[in-house]
């Protein structure tokens, strides 16, 4: 008894359950692969419908009032100069004061503010404007809030405003948030989202411009709505009222916290004031930024700003973010089952790839391993050939009464190339045979140039 050259042992059970395995997970990955596509398609349509809300015009005052803008000031920003110029050309038709609070007069920022502001000067510019330096504050208050409690000492108008110092507020915002303030006598705050306009340089500006332009702001013109109200805060620019402020204990209350703006947004909102956003953006200027130093700003607004942002602000970024990380999960499982696939599917050639068969024979069973074990029969009209090249159909019984036969022939992919479950190694001969003792029948296969003219029937 023999067997056409070149065969080899069969493939083990062990084998052909790692393909099937493969080929299952392979198939839960494109499901939830488009999942995931749906999913991105889904919340880029709802948060796009949230920003383009159509904005509520607020009626002007009949006077506008005097307002005090404190802007503190550490280090060199990027575009520092062009900011402080944009910081004093506000076209608020009212009375303005700018007051630019440093820690101590050696930062390296001063001598751009003084420059600045000497020009604005002797340029006629409107409204008045100081250089201020706060020192060294209390243990539990941070810096920024120290210097806004110093500037807010030596203000005179009977509006306070806060500005970043990366900010690039563009003429006639300040206005829009004073006019918001007027609308209503309820209203303790305004303030206006933020956007990354510049180009990102390095990939922490690609996470704080996605954080902010992404996830920060669109969540919170959605649980605004038309009317804009907000129980916090995004402070990157805000304006208040004095008795606003002194209703919540001034702000000597946010001591002790690190995102100063949402607690006191909170703050108001618990004592009954509103806070509204407007729908005019502010231009946060922010580039170089390394990915440690997104990471330290993205930790801090998660951490430290989760206590005053209520779940109907924050779910949507959850997730979001839980669909981030399912994405990754799963990029990486792609990567583990890819190459376990391969390791557990050695191309044994007893159930073997298939043989160079004339024409569609070859590539169609290319394209069924491909698509699968599963999807090869299909694609490959299931037919295989037996002895002596007659074509012969595939039976239930022998496939119940042969497990491994049945497993073999639907987890591997073959177009008109016998795969017999058991082979003779031994002793070659030229045509076929069949041994009939004890066991059930095994066959082995013709010589190669039958099986391929009977594959070339079937094309």
């Amino acid at each position: 008894m023999a067997s056409d050259g070149g065969a080899a042992p069969a493939r083990s059970p062990r084998a052909l359950s790692g393909r099937c395995y493969g080929d299952s997970v392979q198939s839960v990955l494109v499901v939830v692969g488009v999942g995931l596509l749906v999913d991105l398609w889904w919340w880029h349509r709802w948060f796009a419908r949230a920003i383009a809300r159509p904005p509520v015009p607020a009626a002007p005052p009949p006077t506008y009032p005097s307002i005090s803008i404190i802007r503190p000031v550490r280090g060199l920003d990027v575009g520092a100069e062009a900011n402080l110029r944009a910081a004093l050309d506000t076209g608020y038709p009212g009375p303005v004061e700018t007051l630019f609070v440093f820690d101590d007069a050696d930062d390296p920022a001063v001598p751009v503010a003084r420059r600045v502001v000497a020009q604005h000067r002797a340029a006629g510019g409107r409204g008045a404007v100081d250089i201020l330096f706060a020192g060294v504050g209390p243990p539990r208050r941070t810096g920024k809030l120290h210097a806004m409690i110093v500037g807010m000492q030596r203000a005179r108008g009977t509006l306070i405003g806060f500005g970043d110092s990366d900010t690039r507020p563009a003429p006639g915002l300040l206005t829009a948030l004073v006019d918001a303030l007027a609308a209503s006598p309820d209203v303790g705050a305004t303030f206006a989202p933020v956007v990354v306009v510049d180009g990102p340089q390095t990939s922490g500006d690609v996470g704080y411009a996605l954080m902010l332009d992404g996830l920060y702001g669109p969540a919170a013109a959605r649980a605004a709505g038309a009317r804009g109200r907000l129980p916090f805060i995004m402070g990157q620019i805000m304006v208040f009222r004095r008795e606003a402020l002194a209703a919540i204990g001034g702000l000597a209350r946010a001591d002790g916290q690190l995102v100063d703006d949402i607690f006191l947004g909170r703050c108001l909102h618990q004592a009954g004031w509103a806070n509204v956003m407007i729908d005019r953006p502010l231009a946060i200027v922010n580039t170089g930024t390394s990915m440690v130093a997104f990471l330290r700003i993205y930790r801090r607004w998660m951490l430290f700003g989760r206590g005053g942002v209520p779940l109907r602000c924050t779910w949507p970024l959850w997730l979001r973010g839980a669909s981030a990380w399912l994405a990754i999960v799963l990029f990486a499982v792609a990567l583990a089952t890819g190459a376990g696939g391969a390791a557990a599917d050695p191309a044994p050639p007893a159930l073997g790839r298939p043989r160079a068969v004339p024409g569609r024979a070859v590539r169609g069973g290319q394209h069924a391993r491909r698509l699968g074990g599963v999807a090869g029969p299909v694609l490959s009209a299931g037919r295989p050939v037996g002895a002596g090249g007659r074509a012969r159909p595939l039976a239930r019984a022998r496939m119940r009464s042969r497990p491994s036969t049945g497993a073999a022939i639907l987890a591997t992919p073959w177009h008109g190339v016998r795969t017999p479950s058991r082979v003779r190694a031994s002793a070659p001969t030229s045509s076929a045979s069949c041994s009939a003792p004890a066991g059930p029948a095994t066959c082995t296969g013709p010589p190669p140039r039958a099986r391929a003219s009977a594959a070339a029937r079937w094309r």
